[in-house]
């Protein structure tokens, strides 16, 4: 009984204490909560202030990075703005320049205007007296006609009455009398027209002349094909020819030249008539030499590599003397043709410069008479094109050349002009002439061609040969390297009169018996000297 109240109690103890533990455990549990509870408020409190201090944070950042970016984009617009502002502003200045321009031109058109005007004007005046002119001329002709019919009939009579001459004779003496008359006449009508044409065609003739010389600047030699190639020494003279002559005539056969090995010392001559070929040949030439194996492989391989440079070298000069001449719309052909010029010299002179000369010039007298520049550009840039084709077909360089542009489809202005440049077909354009003058112009030029003294000499000796050979003419001599030749006359037997047609006389036969860059001037000098002494 006592163990079972002992075992009660235990067990009442246990329980009570279980229940005490319970009920500390869900206190503490409760005073654990309410801490945590507290623990996190606060923390939740110390998140809340600092998410609101960043924010606030965040808040100012954002407000500064606004503020940053609005004073970039600011900046950024102002100077779009300002260099807009400065565009308009160059566009405007160069809008006012061109309308200056602009003013400045339509000036000159208006007063190049009121100079045909006048020229107009005055060419109606002349049309004028001269009509007036030939009907006096009409009226002094009937006149003249009637008294000469007269003055036949009484020299007739009185000839025949007095000097007891035939009636044959009679003729011949009265028909030399009228022909002294109507020659001393004729020849003073010759000079004082032949005046008249010079004053007023001199002044716009020397102007529009001396202004395309003017404006153009070119160098006075130019470089010639070479022919005479340098040997390092004689001794190379054997390889180059070398056993039996196997070398030289694989050499001539790879670059169709011919190949002069002599005496002189040092030198090797090249000889064909195709300049290109000729070029390719030299160069051949040079290098081997350089290169020093000489045998027939090694020059068919050079010659040909030479040959593939020399025609890449002769499209590239066309181009660039096409760019350079401001050509445009040009045909490969031609323009390929044109740099073949390059090897190609007259007298000295490169034909491709002397192509770019004329081009420039004739652009320049076509803008002075109102005319196209630019297809007066292309007419001198082509017409001695057909240089680069007589080797290879018949005939003159001008219809080679006419020819060969018109293959092409150029404009007959520029077809005339190559043509006609030398008058070997009638001008239909004035661009031919005005190519006619610059080539004139190129070729005559101090410096611009060179002769053999040969040459040179035997051109003085025909001028003063054709000089002496007129009636009259005592002694001529040929001056300024031959563009004038001084004549002096007889004065006793030569009048004043006379002088024009002796003037006049040789210069048609120069013109027509000789070849010459330029112009030659023909000067006719009478003097008469009357000498006696006081004693």
């Amino acid at each position: 009984m006592l163990a079972q109240i002992q075992v009660t109690t235990g067990l009442l103890y246990g329980l009570g204490g279980l229940v005490v533990g319970v009920i500390g455990t869900i206190v503490l549990r409760k005073f654990i909560g309410v801490q945590i509870v507290t623990q996190s408020r606060r923390q939740a409190q110390d998140l809340l202030d600092k998410a609101q201090s960043e924010a606030q944070t965040l808040k100012k950042q954002a407000e500064l990075d606004g503020l940053n970016e609005l004073a970039k984009r600011r900046d950024t617009f102002e100077k779009e703005t300002n260099a807009q502002r400065n565009e308009i502003k160059e566009i405007e200045r160069r809008v006012t320049k061109r309308e200056d321009n602009l003013d400045r031109k339509l000036d000159t058109l208006t007063t190049k205007e009121k100079y045909l005007d006048d020229l107009d004007a005055g060419v109606k005046k002349r049309e004028t007296q001269l009509a007036g002119k030939q009907e006096e001329l009409d009226a002094l002709a009937v006149e003249r006609k009637e008294l000469l019919e007269t003055s036949r009939q009484e020299q007739k009579q009185t000839l025949l009455r007095i000097a007891n001459l035939s009636e044959d004779d009679a003729k011949r003496e009265s028909l030399k009398a009228v022909e002294r008359e109507c020659q001393h006449e004729a020849g003073q009508l010759i000079r004082q027209i032949t005046e008249k044409a010079e004053e007023e065609a001199k002044d716009n003739a020397l102007k529009v002349t001396l202004q395309a010389i003017q404006r153009y600047a070119s160098e006075h030699t130019a470089n010639s094909t070479v022919n005479a190639i340098p040997i390092p020494s004689d001794d190379m003279k054997g390889r180059v020819i070398g056993r039996e002559g196997r070398n030289i005539r694989a050499f001539e056969k790879a670059t169709g030249v011919d190949v002069i090995v002599d005496d002189t010392p040092g030198v090797i001559v090249v000889s064909c008539f195709d300049p290109v070929r000729r070029a390719i040949a030299s160069e051949t030439m040079q290098k081997l030499l350089e290169d020093g194996r000489i045998h027939p492989t090694r020059i068919e391989e050079i010659a040909e590599q030479v040959g593939k440079e020399i025609n890449e070298r002769i499209v590239k000069f066309g181009k660039d003397a096409c760019i350079e001449a401001n050509i445009q719309g040009l045909h490969p052909k031609l323009s390929e043709t044109m740099g073949r010029l390059y090897y190609r010299s007259s007298y000295g002179q490169n034909i491709l410069r002397h192509s770019m000369e004329a081009a420039y010039l004739c652009q320049v007298i076509a803008d002075e008479l109102g005319l196209d520049g630019e297809l007066a550009r292309r007419c001198g840039f082509l017409h001695d094109i057909g240089k680069a084709l007589d080797h290879e077909a018949e005939g003159g360089h001008p219809q080679i050349g006419m020819d060969f542009a018109k293959k092409f489809g150029e404009k007959e202005a520029v077809l005339n002009a190559i043509g006609g440049h030398h008058n070997d077909i009638p001008s239909t354009t004035p661009y031919t002439p005005i190519v006619m003058a610059a080539d004139a112009i190129s070729g005559a030029r101090p410096g611009a061609r060179r002769e053999t003294l040969e040459r040179y000499v035997k051109r003085l000796e025909q001028l003063e040969g054709i000089a002496t050979d007129m009636k009259g003419v005592k002694d001529a001599y040929a001056i300024q390297a031959g563009r004038e030749v001084r004549v002096i006359v007889d004065p006793e037997s030569v009048d004043d009169t006379n002088c024009s047609y002796i003037a006049r006389d040789i210069a048609k036969r120069v013109s027509d018996e000789m070849t010459f860059p330029g112009e030659i001037r023909i000067t006719v000098l009478r003097e008469m000297r009357t000498i006696d002494y006081a004693k």
